[in-house]
């Protein structure tokens, strides 16, 4: 049932066993309200809301396709399969598979890619325009009767900037990264694209990862999370911005440490930040994250940059795509 917390089954007729089976372990996360079309071959279909760890082998005993987003499909449990030929991850991070495992029994894993190309970059401007000019912080304001008590037709008690003439470092150079430097040279933004930290030689267009520290006005993440990328910005980093910028997080939670971000904050190292991500999602009352949530200079929003109906419809459309295209033993999206 819609919303249930038991799993739901949707089935088409009973199939015969050259039929592939199809489970969707965590069908809630696409809204409903998109349109999930059905593979145009045979095929019989089982989804489920939600599925718990211990409930992902018994779920998958029989299944040849399984469609997953964020379920965790360890090496153990694929091994539980006997029948599983493909995996298609209903996003573009493939952190809940085991890759590895699945290439070593042949199963061929394929994920979405670009869909989030318009989606990402304005959340990300909306975020980092509600920061720029204090809106949420006006806002708070109004409501708690500020403007009533002005002297005068406006009040000041926050900083407003444009965004013409200040520098944007840009944290990851794929689609998103360069869909948000041209929305900031729209607004008249100096672009830097930051070299790989620690990494050197990346050519005329990089620039180096300290200096993009030292120099921007603003700092955005759309690098993906590796073992390379985790606490990408901790508090050596907040001590190198000397601009104090804002920090904006669309990425993933992990790049940033939550807890030396908390103290640049409060220690005015940083202008503010907006994060869409934690490393714990949902993260608990107790998270670093949600301890900031109370300061007029800091966003968190749950994870929804990827999510206008627009870029879903975008995501649910190619991955039926991504199914019908190993179905006909042409795979796409394939990650190694």
């Amino acid at each position: 049932m819609r919303g249930a917390s038991a799993s739901s089954e949707r089935t088409g007729r009973h199939a015969p066993e050259a039929e592939e089976s199809i489970v969707f372990l965590d069908r809630e996360t696409i809204p409903w309200q998109t349109v999930l079309r059905r593979p145009s071959f045979p095929h019989r279909w089982t989804e489920h809301p939600r599925t718990a760890p211990g409930e992902v082998e018994d779920r998958c005993r029989d299944a040849t396709i399984v469609i997953v987003n964020k379920v965790k499909m360890t090496a153990d449990a694929i091994a539980r399969m006997p029948r599983l030929r493909f995996v298609a991850v209903a996003a573009t991070g493939t952190d809940p598979v085991d890759v590895k495992a699945c290439a070593e029994r042949g199963v061929v894993v394929s994920n979405i890619r670009n869909y989030a190309v318009n989606t990402v970059p304005e959340h990300t401007f909306a975020l980092l325009l509600a920061l720029r000019r204090s809106v949420l912080a006006y806002q708070r304001a109004v409501e708690a009767g500020a403007w009533q008590r002005a002297s005068q037709f406006c009040f000041f008690d926050y900083p407003i900037h444009d965004l013409a003439g200040s520098t944007l470092g840009i944290i990851g150079e794929g689609t998103i990264g360069q869909a948000v430097a041209a929305l900031g040279r729209a607004f008249g933004m100096r672009t830097l694209y930051a070299a790989h930290k620690g990494v050197s030689g990346l050519g005329p267009l990089y620039t180096p990862f300290e200096e993009v520290l030292e120099t921007s006005d603003v700092i955005t993440l759309h690098c993906p999370l590796l073992p390379s990328t985790r606490n990408l910005i901790a508090a050596a980093e907040f001590a190198r911005m000397k601009r104090r910028p804002l920090l904006i997080n669309t990425a993933r939670g992990g790049l940033v440490n939550e807890e030396d971000l908390g103290v640049a904050l409060r220690q005015g190292q940083i202008a503010g930040a907006a994060f869409d991500v934690a490393t714990v999602e949902p993260p608990s009352m107790d998270d670093p994250l949600m301890r900031l949530v109370d300061l007029p200079n800091f966003i968190l929003t749950p994870h929804v940059a990827w999510a206008s109906a627009e870029a879903i419809q975008t995501l649910a459309d190619q991955l039926i795509d991504n199914i019908e295209a190993f179905h006909a033993g042409r795979p796409q999206n394939v990650v190694h």
